[in-house]
C-alpha cells in the first residue's frame, strides 16, 4: 500500500524472540502465527511475484536466516542468506473439486503442521487456487521471532494495494540486494576460515553478553545512587522486582481458587496433542461495538465475553458446570510504526464462566480484564524474565512451557486491520482469517477486523475441544444472542 514503513533491522533477536525461537525445538510449542486470506478471484501470479520480490527487498528479515549465538551467551543473530531462493518460500496449490470452504480450512491446518526450514529465512507463502466460485486464497506463515501480529500486518502492507488496478512494482534486483548485504556481512567477519569465524562468533557473543550485563548494572547502580536522597525508593524498587518475579511466576503455576474448582483448567479440555482443526466465524465490527456498549466496553471486551459465553455453553451441553475458564490475551507494548519486530506481553486471565445475562457477562469480563492488564503492566509478566529463562536448559524451558500452556483452556488475540477494501495483485480480500499459535493450549482464538468485517480464526487442538464444530456453533450463537440483547 502507499504507506512506507521502517523495517525492523536489529542484528540480534530480543530475549523474548530468542525464547520463542528456542521453545520451538519442541514441536508442541510452535509459537508462530499464520493467516488465510480469501480472494474474490484467482491471484494474478504475473503481478504477485514481482510484488513479493519488491516486498522482500524492503524487508531484510525476509531474506535473513538465523545464526545461533555461542553457548547462549548472546541471543541468535540475523544474517543475510546468500543462497536465498524465492521458490523455497512461494508455492502454488490447487484444491480438488469442489474446492469448498471446509477443504480450504483443512488445507490451512495441514500447511501449518509443516515446519519451517530453520536453515532458511523463516516464512512461507502458499497461493491456493480451485476454490468454488472462481475464488482463490493466500496462506502465509511468518515465524514469531520475526514479528508479532501487528508487525505482520504492517509487512502485509508491502504486497497489498488499496485499488484493484494498482500495477505491479518495477522488478527489483533482489538477488543483487541480497548479495550486497551478504558481502557487507562477510566484510565484518575477521577472516574466512572456520576457526577464525568461530572466534569471531565467540567474540561477538561475549561482547553482547558483557553489554547486556553492563546495561543491567548501570541501571541498578543508578537506582541505588538515588537511595540516600530518597529512601522511599528502596522499598519501591524491591517491591517492583518482587512483583515482576511473582507476576511472571504466576503464569508458570496454577492460581488458588476459592470455589474449589481445579485451577489447572477445565477437566473437559485437558487433552493435548499435535493435531489441529481450523474453524471460522465471521461477524461485523459494528455488531461487536454494540455488544461492548451493553456494559460500556470495547470491541475486545465484547470478543472475550462472547468466547466465555461459548465456553459456558459448550460445557453445559455436556453436563458440566464451570465457574471459570483459563484464558490469556495479548497486551501490545508497541510504540513504533515498524514493519516486523515484537512488542507484546501475554497475559493470563481467569474469565468468569457461570450462567449470566449478556450485559452481566460483558461487565464481568471488563472488570476481569482491567485487573489483569494492571497486573501485567506493573510486573512485565513472562516477557520481563525472558533473559533469565533463555539461560536455562532447553529441556527445562520446554517442559515448563508445556506445563504452563496445559493450564490455558484457550488463548486469544485481537488484531485491527485496514478499515477499507484491500487488494492483492488485482484480487479483492473477502476475508482475512488469522491462525494464532495453539502452542500447547486447548485452542487459539484470534480475531482480525478489516473493512468492517470481524473474522475469528478458531485454531483448535481436537484432543481438548473434541467437537470443534459444536464449539464453533456455540461461538456463533453466543454472539447472535448477545446482539439480539442489544435491541
Amino acid at each position: 500500500m502507499a504507506r512506507e514503513r521502517t523495517a525492523e533491522t536489529s542484528v540480534r533477536m530480543s530475549e523474548h524472540e530468542a525464547l520463542m525461537w528456542n521453545i520451538e525445538k519442541d514441536p508442541w510449542l510452535n509459537p508462530s502465527g499464520a493467516s488465510l486470506t480469501i480472494l474474490d478471484r484467482p491471484l494474478d501470479m504475473d503481478r504477485f511475484r514481482p510484488t513479493l520480490r519488491a516486498s522482500v527487498a524492503k524487508t531484510p528479515r525476509l531474506y535473513q536466516r538465523v545464526v545461533p549465538g555461542f553457548a547462549r551467551m548472546s541471543t541468535p543473530a540475523w544474517v543475510p542468506d546468500a543462497e536465498f531462493d524465492l521458490d523455497a518460500h512461494l508455492r502454488e496449490i490447487v484444491l480438488p473439486a469442489p474446492g469448498s470452504t471446509r477443504q480450504l480450512l483443512d488445507l490451512a491446518a495441514q500447511l501449518y503442521s509443516e515446519p519451517l526450514d530453520r536453515t532458511r529465512p523463516l516464512w512461507r507463502f502458499v497461493v491456493i487456487g480451485g476454490l468454488e466460485g472462481n475464488r482463490s486464497a493466500l496462506w502465509v506463515i511468518i515465524h514469531h521471532a520475526i514479528s508479532d501480529g501487528i508487525g505482520q500486518l504492517r509487512i502485509a502492507e508491502l504486497y497489498q494495494q488499496i485499488t484493484r488496478d494498482d500495477p505491479a512494482p518495477p522488478d527489483v534486483d533482489l538477488e543483487g540486494i541480497i548479495a550486497e548485504a551478504a558481502a557487507a556481512h562477510s566484510a565484518k567477519e575477521a577472516g574466512g576460515d572456520m576457526a577464525t569465524t568461530a572466534v569471531s562468533n565467540i567474540r561477538a557473543s561475549t561482547t553482547h553478553l558483557a553489554r547486556r550485563q553492563v546495561g543491567i548494572s548501570r541501571r541498578l547502580l543508578g537506582e541505588v545512587a538515588m537511595w540516600p536522597a530518597d529512601p522511599s525508593r528502596i522499598g519501591t524498587t524491591v517491591g517492583n522486582v518482587r512483583d515482576t518475579v511473582r507476576g511472571a511466576a504466576s503464569q508458570l503455576r496454577p492460581s488458588n481458587d476459592e470455589e474449589g474448582e481445579a485451577p489447572t483448567g477445565s477437566p473437559l479440555l485437558s487433552g493435548r496433542s499435535r493435531h489441529r482443526r481450523f474453524e471460522w466465524v465471521s461477524l461485523r465490527v459494528d455488531d461487536l461495538k454494540k455488544i461492548g456498549k451493553l456494559a460500556g466496553g470495547t470491541i475486545n471486551d465484547a470478543f472475550l465475553a462472547g468466547l466465555t459465553e461459548a465456553a459456558h455453553r459448550y460445557h453445559l451441553e455436556r453436563g458440566i458446570h464451570i465457574a471459570h475458564v483459563n484464558s490469556s490475551f495479548v497486551l501490545s507494548t508497541r510504540k513504533d510504526g515498524k514493519a516486523g519486530g515484537n512488542a507484546f506481553t501475554p497475559v493470563p486471565v481467569r474469565l468468569p464462566a457461570g450462567p449470566m445475562e449478556p450485559a452481566e457477562r460483558v461487565a464481568a469480563v471488563i472488570a476481569t480484564l482491567e485487573s489483569a492488564k494492571d497486573e501485567a503492566q506493573r510486573t512485565g509478566g513472562m516477557t520481563g524474565l525472558s533473559g533469565v529463562i533463555n539461560l536455562l536448559p532447553t529441556s527445562v524451558v520446554t517442559s515448563t512451557a508445556r506445563s504452563a500452556a496445559a493450564r490455558i483452556d484457550f488463548a486469544t488475540s485481537n488484531l485491527r486491520g485496514a478499515p477499507f477494501p484491500i487488494y492483492v495483485s488485482g484480487s479483492e480480500v473477502m476475508a482475512a482469517i488469522p491462525m494464532g499459535p495453539v502452542a500447547g493450549t486447548g485452542a487459539n482464538i484470534t480475531a482480525l477486523s478489516m473493512n468492517g468485517q470481524f473474522d475469528i480464526g478458531i485454531f483448535v487442538d481436537p484432543a481438548a475441544f473434541t467437537d470443534p464444530e459444536s464449539f464453533r456453533d456455540d461461538i456463533e450463537s453466543s454472539f447472535a444472542d448477545f446482539l439480539a440483547a442489544c435491541d
